[in-house]
């Protein structure tokens, strides 16, 4: 609309009322005219238009207006039915939390005695039992509570199954009812930081040290770890230079010592007052230092042995651990292995 500059303009305002679907609209209609024009839009026009705009909107199907009218329709609720489902649902819940703790107590007390270390059979006869838990129902739930079953109560089964045989799992295969998991190392190996260490890296059980002179005075320390009284487990160590192991390149050597009688190695350990080469573990979210890395938790029980001057060369480290657990066969928890100590010369 344009105006004209020269010519007094007035606001002429119209009340008009909208029917649209069924409800009504008031709205106040202004707009600027020229002094002595009159504007106005009167009811009539207004309804009419409303009708006109439903018409190009289009009217519902016939299948839109019954789906429309079966969704205002509650559905019945019968009482007795519902308490019969509600039986049924009881008794299903029952029957697969005891099997889930039948086959938790069968693996733990007959299966797991005839195995030295763990195997696939733990998980996957759990996992296999799950096709038997339909059948299971059949034998045990009357006829008329178990034609009421469907796949979802079959599949919400299923993961009570699951659950229940884990939850049990974690209790009677854990301290104080069991130990399945033998002792280990804490965080590697390490060497007492001392001049003429130029960089240190530890990787996949090699503990890499690079020298700026000859030699240097080699403390190496570790830590042993366990999930229940670290200390009454037993450790053999070999520390050797070289390929194999002679009399004349064995630096350290004993075999089936408590770990809790090592005490000279554990005051060597406490000795170095942390500070190792490869330095302190710290939390990733407070930032707060934990400990070294090589024995960061105050429960992990740390070993040195003073190696003395050492040169460039390869040395071998064998480390085996062992503990009285049940419930494998022998009763015994084993861990073993051997790491490499690689001092290099830097030019």
């Amino acid at each position: 609309m344009r105006f004209d500059q020269h010519r007094p303009y007035e606001h002429s305002c119209s009340l008009i009322a909208l029917f649209e679907t069924g409800r009504v609209r008031a709205g106040l209609i202004c707009a600027a005219l020229p002094q002595g024009r009159v504007s106005m839009v009167d009811v009539d026009s207004a309804m009419r238009a409303s009708a006109y705009s439903g018409k190009r909107r289009g009217r519902k199907s016939e299948d839109e207006k019954k789906e429309e009218k079966q969704s205002r329709v509650l559905e019945p609720f019968d009482p007795v039915e519902h308490a019969k489902k509600e039986k049924a649902d009881a008794y299903s819940m029952w029957i697969v939390i005891v099997f889930g703790l039948f086959v938790a107590a069968f693996i733990r007390y007959w299966l797991m005695p005839t195995m030295t270390e763990p195997t696939r059979a733990l998980w996957l006869l759990p996992m296999l039992l799950m096709a038997a838990i339909p059948s299971l129902h059949k034998v045990i739930v009357p006829a008329h509570y178990y034609e009421m079953y469907t796949a979802g109560n079959w599949f919400r089964a299923c993961f009570l199954f699951l659950f229940t045989w884990l939850a049990l799992s974690f209790i009677v295969a854990n301290p104080p009812l069991a130990d399945v998991a033998a002792p280990t190392l804490a965080g590697g190996l390490d060497i007492e930081e001392t001049e003429g260490i130029e960089s240190i890296k530890w990787k996949s059980g090699e503990l890499k040290v690079e020298l700026n002179q000859d030699n240097v005075d080699v403390v190496l320390g570790m830590g042993i770890r366990d999930n229940i009284d670290v200390e009454s487990a037993t450790i053999s160590v070999s520390i050797w230079k070289g390929n194999s192991m002679t009399e004349e390149n064995t630096l350290v050597h004993f075999e089936n010592v408590e770990v809790s009688s090592l005490t000279e190695a554990n005051t060597n350990f406490e000795a170095v007052d942390g500070n190792w080469s490869r330095g302190q573990l710290k939390n990733t979210l407070t930032k707060d230092i934990i400990g070294p890395r090589v024995a960061p938790l105050a429960t992990d029980f740390g070993l040195a042995w003073d190696l003395g001057q050492l040169g460039p060369g390869t040395y071998k480290i064998s480390i085996s651990l062992e503990e009285d657990g049940a419930p494998w066969k022998g009763g015994l928890n084993t861990w073993s292995t051997t790491y490499e100590l690689s001092i290099v010369q830097t030019n």
